[in-house]
């Protein structure tokens, strides 16, 4: 049986887990390494069991703990070039990853990682580079799109393709404009370089989702622009409005900031 938990989903730390029975990885490290032991202990996770890293992109938030976790477990971590480069040149990260430990990932090609099945897709954001993923592994397609700018044609193909997908909804359009960021940062996070909006993620799932979609997991939501409840009833509401029912027709949840949201099982 599959199973995930995220261990934090903001611009405090992200950090997934994905697992079964004899293979595990982690999608980013954005947490501390004292944070995400007890965690695991909370879950009954063995570090030891988690054989590989996935990371998005070389923002803090995502990998703060990354070299520290792949020098204390023997880890492999796999990136793109240039986010292994971003993650060399970025000063909050003072252990780096080694160079024996750095595998290197390409765009759009498929690779097999243990028991998982990896093609990174590029996803906008001003990053180094960013990637989603989707990830096969016992006839599942778990897909992850966090920290995006907009949506585009590789995104709309990878939610097409998703039995299970975790994607971000970062902010409410009024919050920001509202809200009391300055204009530079309000215009970022509104860029093609920025962050997805409630109403962006609502779209984008209405119009690319299929049948095969069971669960999704709203997450990276801001903390000043954004509510759990608001984020979830605005990307339901405009599923309703394309005639799919969360509840029904597929399983809608919002991630938390900074605590687990428990442990799903996930199957076909």
């Amino acid at each position: 049986m599959l199973k995930f938990i995220s261990f934090g989903s903001g611009s405090s730390g992200n950090c997934y887990y994905l697992g079964t029975a004899t293979d595990a990885l982690m999608i980013d490290i954005g947490i501390g390494l004292r944070t995400l032991k007890k965690h695991c202990r909370d879950y009954g996770i063995s570090l030891s069991d988690v054989k590989h890293v996935l990371i998005t992109h070389d923002h803090a938030d995502h990998i703060k703990s990354v070299g520290s976790f792949s020098h204390d477990y023997t880890l492999p971590v796999y990136a793109t070039p240039k986010v292994h480069a971003g993650i060399d040149h970025n000063y909050c990260i003072t252990r780096k990853v080694a160079d024996d430990m750095k595998m290197m990932l390409t765009v759009g090609e498929e690779v097999q990682i243990g028991e998982f099945l990896v093609r990174p897709f590029m996803v906008p954001h001003d990053a180094s580079e960013n990637v989603g993923y989707e990830i096969h592994v016992e006839g599942v397609n778990f897909v992850i799109i966090t920290d995006v700018g907009c949506i585009t044609d590789d995104i709309k193909e990878a939610i097409s393709h998703a039995d299970y997908l975790v994607i971000e909804a970062n902010h409410d359009v009024e919050m920001l404009a509202n809200g009391p960021y300055p204009a530079y940062l309000k215009q970022r996070i509104q860029s093609e370089s920025g962050h997805l909006s409630n109403d962006s993620c609502g779209r984008a799932l209405a119009e690319n989702m299929t049948e095969r979609l069971k669960h999704v997991w709203l997450c990276h939501l801001s903390e000043e622009n954004n509510h759990p409840e608001l984020a979830r009833k605005t990307v339901e509401s405009i599923l309703r409005s394309y005639g799919i029912i969360p509840g029904k027709d597929m399983e809608l949840e919002v991630l938390r900031r900074t605590m687990p949201t428990g442990m799903y099982e996930l199957s076909i």
